[in-house]
């Protein structure tokens, strides 16, 4: 099910703290490059990884469920095949957005999510809907 451009700036306009799972500590990395964007773009972000202390000087929590305060959104950078577990996880956070990033699609966390009543944007990278739509660079 696709989303339109005025959904999605909405979701952006309404957003302001992004749990990112599969966020790495590596600068080299998709994942960081989209994390300090949106962090310089304004967004509080938490970094969702087991396996670092910290992102961007940003402590990181192991799991979408062992997650203390509140999120709008939840951004994916894991294959399409992990996502559906994700899905489920993110429902239980009471986040609005499931967001999976470019390249990844799965119509069964699509699913789960919509059916808790969340939005989903599937396959486009938040960092280039966002540089797209609200007009910043980066």
């Amino acid at each position: 099910m696709s989303i339109s451009d005025a959904e999605i700036k909405e979701i952006l306009q309404e957003t302001r703290r992004i749990a990112i799972v599969g966020l790495s500590n590596k600068p080299d990395r998709d994942s960081y490059k989209v994390a300090k964007y949106l962090q310089e773009a304004g967004f509080t972000i938490i970094p969702i990884n087991p396996v670092v202390d910290e992102v961007l000087g940003v402590k990181a929590v192991p799991s979408l469920l062992q997650l203390t305060e509140p999120v709008d959104l939840i951004d994916v950078f894991r294959r399409s095949e992990e996502t559906v577990p994700i899905a489920e996880q993110s429902v239980k956070t009471g986040a609005k957005v499931l967001w999976l990033q470019l390249g990844i699609k799965n119509e069964e966390a699509e699913r789960i999510a919509r059916e808790a009543g969340m939005k989903v944007v599937m396959d486009r990278c938040i960092k280039i809907e966002h540089a797209r739509l609200l007009g910043k660079k980066g």
